[in-house]
């Protein structure tokens, strides 16, 4: 049996990749610095920005799916967020690399690209916005993701390790689809992320898949649902939030994602299946 650690596990996301590698029959281990509200599998309490715990809990993994991260800009200092996503990262694909594993999964984030969190209205220069869109964070949580997705670079480069850099969009928990009816017609408050999401269960598929699959090397990719997650069509959210956006690569005819998964589906044979409209009563808000 394949044996993976997952750091983060007891998380929002967590949870879902968790079940996912159970259900394929991996061998999984959950790190984190809580325990889950429902335990899946054994969970080690741990610190990892300690670089000798990281040893400890991937002696005799095949695989790691690195999670933990402190998850939004400005929750904690900035010096703070950046030092623990950044020490975390490093200390897990350093770890793995010397002990010979052969695969690694890392979280990164739209938020990388720095529209998210940014505090100078920064627009994007086009859309849908794919991996070689030039990214400006102007945060740290945002820096700490080049950062780790440079790391992986070095790491990949120096051991040959296979390491994936998924670049989520907003994570939808199955229970977080009750509050859709609170934005789906409110532009500017998704504006920030480009109105994606993406189901956490669909997130957890492309985990798994970018340990199964071989021959990638090093790769980042954006992950992100077919659809955004309103219900405006994406060329009048466009239209109304980014009029000053002209640059249109791909022809935007309906709800399509904005962050572009084509990619993902190219690289990992990914395809999301969960679609909010499947779980949103739009008529309950009229």
């Amino acid at each position: 049996m394949t044996k993976v650690v997952i750091t983060g596990g007891s998380g929002l996301l967590g949870p879902s990749v968790v079940q996912e590698f159970l259900d394929h029959g991996y061998e999984v281990l959950n790190v984190d610095q809580k325990h889950p509200a429902n335990p899946l599998c054994k969970t080690i309490i741990m610190d990892l920005t300690d670089l000798g715990e990281v040893y400890g809990v991937l002696e005799g993994a095949d695989a790691v799916v690195h999670l933990a991260a402190i998850p939004v800009a400005y929750s904690h200092p900035n010096e703070v967020t950046f030092r623990n996503n950044v020490m975390s990262t490093y200390n897990i694909l350093e770890a793995a690399g010397a002990l010979g594993i052969k695969k690694a999964v890392i979280s990164s984030s739209e938020a990388s690209y720095g529209f998210v969190f940014t505090k100078h209205n920064l627009e994007p220069l086009y859309v849908p916005i794919d991996e070689e869109h030039p990214r400006f964070p102007e945060d740290s949580y945002g820096l700490s993701k080049i950062i780790n997705e440079q790391t992986a670079e070095a790491i990949h480069q120096r051991t040959g390790m296979q390491i994936v850099s998924l670049r989520l969009g907003n994570i939808i928990a199955p229970h977080m689809y009750a509050n859709f009816l609170d934005f789906i017609h409110k532009p500017e408050l998704r504006k920030p992320i480009l109105w994606s999401y993406i189901d956490a269960r669909d997130a957890a598929t492309a985990y798994r898949l970018a340990v199964e699959k071989g021959e990638i090397g090093i790769a980042a990719v954006n992950i992100a649902a077919d659809n955004s997650s309103m219900d405006i069509t994406s060329m009048e959210l466009m239209e109304t939030c980014f009029p000053n956006v002209v640059d249109f690569r791909e022809p935007i005819q309906g709800y399509e994602t904005l962050l572009s998964n084509k990619k993902a589906k190219e690289v990992l044979g990914w395809q999301p299946v969960h679609n909010w409209r499947d779980y949103v009563n739009i008529n309950e808000e009229e």
